[in-house]
């Protein structure tokens, strides 16, 4: 069987709270979704939300149009009086995910109509669609509630509406109160009752059951599932793209055309774009999942991947790590060396292995990159020299200016001062940092990502860690500072930055 998946990132995910995406983001995201993902369809947007809604669905109409990609844009729509349809006829759409009442009480509480009236409502909708040439899907609004408390009233509407030109019919839990084995007796219901109708199931995620829900309703036969990207979404979010899809791959043993190398990437643009951050022990996309931190799996790797499973790095764009902490042990720490390409006797990795767990029993953080410093200071039983020393520094940021840093430095035997203008003080003092380098001739990593942490309930004067990544053009790669300053904690990750591209 093939399963549609429907990304709805930017119309659900859009509402998430704090979440707003510009036209070209938006244009961006539905490129990357449909060209590399490769998902089916992309609901794009609601219908008469605002003039920038407006000019963004019809940029990213005209691009699909031109792509070959138009009948895969769907917006969502209302009965409003064919306000929806003429938006969406304005902006070139060709598609309408039309809104209707799946429970009896939404329909007397909100629209304050009754079963009769709604169906004609939505007859007249259709015709109208019809004339303009918009196909129709519509959305049963609180299905689920509606299968619980109001079958009839459900069962009553698409009786009335499964011979009209509707494409299909979605389903959605709404207010995310369903758990899988009533999804499963709810949508098996439906298919049987209804062999021939294209179903899609449209989870939330308020009890954490939106992938559970989705899967047990492509278990009862139906076609298609919504999704967001990172699970964005109301609330508690939606079912998240990058972990239904390889549980309709591995566990149901069912198609889709989405091209799973790419979730981790998808995420990653959404992530930076919206602003909101994947949780690190997220399936497939979190910074953690791939990351062993027991020795013993660590050693049960080595001894022939005994700890993996069928969720393979590799098939998300990834890679395996082996963490460095207390729990670390001789494998762990093999592993690590081996990417650095260190090669050193068992006594020398016994030595670094107690180092390693001595600072991990202190809760710091260990990054591989701290780990070639530690071999360093094990094997010269001292603390090594920088190449690279910061002398002295001095950022300044006054309100109305822009902020400007000077900074010293020391490689080697050369000292180089500069000073730069910035949108921040450390954006100022890298640009400064950039201006010495470039007299140098030698280019210092682009930054991919900054991520200052205080400990939970930490009071003002609490030490701040900042872990940046860089990528040099051949990897990615973390590096970090701890000081009660943060621009402080910054520069020292930067400094460790600039003596590992030294060595």
């Amino acid at each position: 069987m093939f399963v549609e998946i429907i990304d709805t990132t930017l119309r659900d995910g859009e509402q998430t709270n704090g979440v707003a995406f510009t036209d070209k983001e938006k244009l961006s995201i539905t490129k990357h979704l449909l060209t590399e993902v490769n998902v089916n369809r992309v609901e794009i947007a609601s219908a008469r939300v605002s003039k920038g809604e407006f000019e963004c669905a019809s940029k990213i109409i005209e691009w699909a149009k031109e792509a070959g990609f138009l009948d895969k844009i769907e917006i969502l729509g209302f009965l409003d009086k064919h306000v929806s349809l003429d938006w969406i006829n304005e902006v070139g759409g060709k598609c309408i995910n039309l809104l209707c009442k799946g429970s009896l009480r939404q329909l007397e509480g909100q629209l304050r109509k009754t079963p009769e009236e709604h169906i004609i409502d939505i007859k007249e909708n259709i015709a109208y669609a019809e004339s303009l040439g918009i196909s129709v899907n519509v959305y049963l609004e609180d299905w689920s509630n509606g299968m619980r408390n109001s079958q009839d009233y459900v069962f009553y509407l698409i009786d009335n509406l499964k011979d009209t030109s509707i494409k299909r019919f979605m389903l959605p839990d709404t207010l995310g109160v369903l758990y899988p084995k009533e999804t499963y007796r709810y949508c098996k219901l439906m298919r049987e009752r209804y062999p021939d109708l294209h179903f899609d199931f449209h989870g939330h995620n308020d009890y954490g059951l939106a992938v559970a829900n989705s899967t047990a309703a492509v278990t009862a036969g139906f076609n298609g599932i919504h999704t967001s990207v990172n699970g964005l979404g109301e609330r508690a979010g939606n079912t998240a793209l990058s972990t239904i899809v390889p549980c309709i791959h591995d566990h149901l043993q069912q198609e889709t055309s989405v091209k799973e190398i790419y979730l981790n990437k998808i995420s990653k643009i959404v992530e930076t774009i919206s602003g909101i951050r994947v949780a690190s022990n997220m399936p497939i996309i979190g910074e953690n999942v791939f990351t062993q931190t027991a020795g013993v799996h660590a050693d049960g790797d080595k001894k022939g991947n005994l700890y993996c499973n069928d969720l393979m790095p590799e098939r998300f764009g990834r890679v395996r790590k082996y963490a460095l902490g207390k729990t670390s042990g001789k494998a762990n720490i093999e592993k690590n060396l081996q990417e650095l390409g260190l090669e050193l006797d068992s006594d020398l990795k016994k030595q670094i292995t107690a180092r390693v767990v001595e600072l991990g029993d202190r809760k710091e953080t260990i990054t591989t990159e701290d780990l070639y410093y530690i071999a360093r200071e094990v094997m010269e039983n001292k603390k090594i020299e920088q190449k690279v020393v910061i002398e002295n520094y001095y950022v300044c940021n006054v309100l109305g200016l822009k902020p400007v840093a000077t900074i010293s430095l020391k490689i080697g035997d050369k000292r180089y001062e500069e000073t730069s203008a910035g949108d921040g003080q450390y954006n100022a003092l890298m640009k400064a940092l950039h201006k010495i380098y470039n007299k140098r001739k030698v280019e210092i990593p682009k930054l991919e990502d900054y991520v200052v942490t205080i400990p939970p309930g930490g009071k003002t004067d609490a030490l701040v860690e900042t872990v940046i990544t860089w990528n040099d053009g051949i990897r990615s790669f973390k590096t970090r500072g701890l000081d009660p300053d943060q621009t402080t904690a910054a520069i020292k990750a930067t400094l460790k930055m600039l003596n590992i591209i030294e060595l």
